[in-house]
């Protein structure tokens, strides 16, 4: 199925135009666009962009009194990009969410782990599989849950474990845990154990679902949690193919769309052009036309800001 390209985000956008602030990892450019301190009531949302032609997932938060919370982080390679990103916030993170041990999630929080410079994190939110459940059900990602637990023992941190029901609160802004782990989910294993969150203050709201597939999607959907999937924002589960089904998305009835998604991922291309490849972004975004989504936040478009 091949749906028209959608029109690139109009507003609340900002694109680093300037190469220089990107490299350094400045979160605007010359301050553009930033608004005062009296004038911030909600939280700001940056969606970063890749530093690698793989997918990834990063996004940084920044509450009205300055508190700064960081969510996945994305690849090795986008490491220092996100050091740089958080140095230019007062290199202090309140809470960091990590939504499951894949590479493109959770290797960029690894390396800052062991190489923390003066980087401090307060607080490591997330809902790990065990070691052994891993390597039982999905044993090519066993190395990368195993060096997360070897960091966190060099980085003397721990990860706050969550489920659903639970909430953090912080400078006004309500995290709330909906879906965790699935053990008994053994298909697609790891991302139908994405933590789902849902991120909301008095302004707006944003659904964070990790990699959250079918399955998964489906076990929340038939829980108490289903009726607070309501968001005006939702990342894209599994960066918009492979993830959830259509039923979730129209539970969470959004208004924006985050997309944790490169180009050729976007247009389904394999290197033969639009929709010659075998991913499902373009049927997604086919279910998003149909619900009237007011815009698209892609990773790959440059440094995404919503205010």
């Amino acid at each position: 199925m091949t749906t028209p390209l959608m029109n690139r985000p109009r507003r609340n956008l900002l694109f680093s135009t300037i190469l220089g602030s990107m490299l350094l990892g400045q979160p605007w450019a010359d301050g553009a666009d930033e608004p005062a301190d009296d004038q911030r009531n909600t939280f700001t949302l940056w969606q970063l962009p890749p530093r690698t032609p793989v997918q990834h997932m990063a996004y940084v938060l920044r509450t009205a009194g300055g508190k700064v919370i960081v969510v996945d982080g994305g690849n090795r390679g986008d490491a220092e990009y996100l050091r740089g990103f958080l140095a230019a916030l007062g290199d202090q993170v309140d809470a960091w969410f990590l939504s499951h041990p894949h590479p493109d999630h959770a290797e960029a929080l690894i390396d800052i782990l062991n190489e923390p410079g003066s980087l401090r994190i307060e607080t490591i939110y997330g809902s790990l599989p065990d070691v052994s459940w891993v390597q039982k059900h999905e044993p090519q990602h066993l190395k990368t849950l195993q060096q997360l637990h070897r960091a966190l023992d060099h980085s003397e941190q721990t990860v706050t474990d969550v489920a659903p029901g639970d909430q953090i609160d912080l400078d006004g802004v309500q995290i709330r845990i909906l879906g965790a782990r699935n053990p008994e989910i053994t298909g697609n294993a790891i991302n139908n154990s994405s933590l789902v969150f849902r991120v909301a203050d008095s302004r707006k709201s944003v659904l964070f679902t990790g990699d959250l597939g079918v399955a998964g999607g489906r076990k929340l959907m038939r829980s108490p949690y289903r009726e607070e999937l309501d968001s005006d924002y939702v990342q894209m589960a599994h960066h918009g193919q492979a993830g959830v089904d259509r039923d979730f998305y129209e539970a969470v009835r959004p208004r924006f769309c985050l997309w944790p998604t490169p180009a050729w991922l976007w247009n389904n291309d394999n290197g033969n052009g639009i929709d010659s490849g075998s991913w499902q972004t373009l049927i997604v975004r086919g279910w998003m036309n149909d619900m009237n989504v007011e815009d698209h936040y892609l990773a790959a478009w440059g440094l995404v800001r919503i205010d």
